[in-house]
């Protein structure tokens, strides 16, 4: 049985054999009875044994944090392992999970210590060497991924991102409320938009972006990512998320953990919508709710439901377009979930 940092202290005291007890993984010069006596017989010379025992407590919370990281790094080995993404890319210092394509996520790992930058943009990495990034829908074909190790040695990674054909979708019946606003609606039109930014700039330490995502509700996909869209035989932007039919009132459920940063019960163009934070700047947002059944800052489980089914905003049926973006970049959900309904 292991002996916390007091319990050794008092070992310390007391001339206790059973120092060797006292941490998980203490190097043995340490923790062997040989040192143990010599360090008693220098305390006992100086006669200061709560000198010797703060360098005793410095030691062990050493050790302590040593064992701590090995056991993180271990941890995000696994997690990665996880990840149900193909491997694009795999060197001696960096892998990558996820197609190089227009509007991917990609879940990278690379050694402890180092530092990743896309494009000369930083990354976030943990400790582990777990990080994330994505391509929006028109990214350009050549990307630069730059490592770093621990000892400075730099590595240059040229990606080649291959480019989609995207759908062309036509919608009509959009009221004509929604097609011209008024300058009251582009006002506020304005503040929505500027709230949805700021939820987008979310970076978090969480990681739950590289657990296996569930989809989050079931029916037909009637829309998919990157289409070009004509509302009511206008062209308007490309739509960036998964839109799935449903009834209205259908659960809507967390499709990984996170914590809620938006709700709003009726935006101009998106109606009920939330938007979850999953971690390192991945974001999942939920729109045309029926009912935002979350709060602001509120932790959820993968599974939890959140939201209702509706037709709210911009929509001409009950459906629910849900999308996925890493910090402004939007990205497609079918390269997490693919484009297959469960049974």
């Amino acid at each position: 049985m292991m002996l916390n940092t007091a319990q050794c202290h008092g070992l310390v005291r007391s001339g206790d054999s059973a120092f060797d007890k006292c941490v998980p993984g203490f190097p043995p010069s340490t923790s062997s009875p040989s040192t143990f006596t010599f360090f008693k017989k220098v305390a006992g010379l100086n006669g200061n044994v709560r000198f010797f025992n703060a360098i005793l407590g410095l030691l062990i919370t050493m050790t302590l944090n040593t064992v701590a990281v090995a056991a993180a790094e271990r941890s995000e080995d696994s997690r990665f392992d996880q990840v149900p993404l193909d491997v694009s890319l795999s060197t001696s210092e960096l892998t990558l999970k996820g197609e190089l394509k227009q509007g991917s996520l990609i879940v990278g790992k690379t050694l402890p210590g180092s530092s990743v930058s896309l494009n000369e943009q930083m990354l976030k990495v943990t400790s582990g060497g777990l990080f994330v990034f994505g391509f929006h829908r028109d990214a350009p074909a050549q990307q630069v991924l730059t490592v770093t190790g621990a000892d400075g040695k730099t590595s240059r990674h040229d990606l080649n991102i291959i480019a989609r054909q995207y759908a062309i979708q036509y919608i009509e019946g959009i009221p004509k409320k929604i097609m011209q606003p008024s300058n009251k609606d582009l006002q506020r039109i304005r503040r929505e938009i500027a709230m949805v930014r700021k939820a987008r700039t979310v970076d978090s330490d969480q990681l739950a972006f590289s657990e296996p995502f569930i989809w989050p509700t079931q029916g037909p996909i009637t829309g998919v990512y990157g289409s070009q869209r004509y509302y009511n035989g206008e062209p308007r932007r490309p739509h960036y998320g998964i839109d799935i039919a449903a009834a209205t009132g259908t659960d809507v459920v967390a499709p990984a953990s996170g914590i809620i940063t938006l709700i709003h019960p009726d935006m101009f163009y998106s109606g009920g919508t939330i938007i979850m934070d999953h971690g390192f700047g991945i974001s999942s947002t939920f729109i045309h709710l029926s009912e935002v059944l979350v709060s602001e800052g509120q932790p959820v489980k993968q599974g939890d439901v959140i939201g209702k089914v509706g037709q709210s905003g911009r929509s001409t049926g009950p459906h629910l377009d849900w999308r996925i973006n890493w910090f402004s970049h939007r990205l497609d959900p079918a390269f997490l979930i693919g484009l297959q309904m469960p049974e």
